[in-house]
């Protein structure tokens, strides 16, 4: 993708995040790999107003003083970058306040493995990462420390992240992401979750090696 498919392909996403309920206002944020440089959404910009010109590029070796546009990038910058420099099979985080796996950080909970789609996210469970205040080191990387050998997690009192090899992916992540809480939330209302075993888990992850969203 050329510079200016991925910026319009960022607003595209932050749009469809709000518009179905994966994110409300102006939280989250969207971060995509292009070479040695990030594109990230700006902070404290509505996405039914944000251009692709708006999109901030940063490079992945420096950080938000050298980032290149007409608005700040994203406060929670830092671990979107981290993320690419320790993590170079990820090209693009989504990060929304999603409603179930919010509520989820906020009780401090990951996600077990309750069904076989958990395996798409790199384990038997997804992780909720220690709390620490929204745009800090200390945010970064409790979130590293969470992701190691998965694609996504859950932040505590705070969201979720989800990453792929590019924005596709890690967009179809996040939502997946999303329903797994909704049916582990239920689940847990309805008395509790029967969990798979790790050789279950480990049968799923094989019929989804080859597995590509469409």
């Amino acid at each position: 993708m050329t510079e200016a498919d991925c910026r319009q392909a960022i607003v595209e996403a932050a749009r469809v995040m709000n518009e179905t309920g994966l994110n409300q206002g102006m939280s989250g944020n969207i971060s995509v790999r292009l070479g040695e440089t990030m594109l990230i959404t700006p902070t404290a910009t509505t996405y039914d107003r944000m251009t692709a010109s708006d999109i901030a590029a940063m490079p992945i070796a420096g950080d938000a003083t050298e980032a290149v546009g007409p608005l700040r990038p994203s406060s929670e910058w830092r671990f979107h970058r981290d993320l690419l420099r320790a993590r170079p099979d990820i090209g693009a985080t989504v990060h929304a306040h999603a409603p179930y796996c919010t509520a989820l950080s906020i009780a401090h909970r990951g996600i077990p493995p309750c069904h076989y789609m958990v395996a798409t996210f790199g384990g038997d469970d997804v992780r909720c990462a220690r709390y620490a205040t929204f745009g800090t080191e200390a945010l970064s990387e409790a979130v590293l420390e969470a992701m190691q050998e998965r694609h996504a997690c859950l932040m505590a009192n705070h969201g979720m992240l989800a990453c792929g090899r590019d924005l596709a992916q890690a967009m179809w992540r996040a939502v997946e992401l999303e329903a797994v809480a909704r049916q582990y939330h239920l689940a847990l209302a309805a008395g509790g979750a029967v969990l798979l075993s790790h050789a279950e888990m480990d049968a799923a992850r094989a019929m989804f090696a080859a597995y590509r969203p469409a």
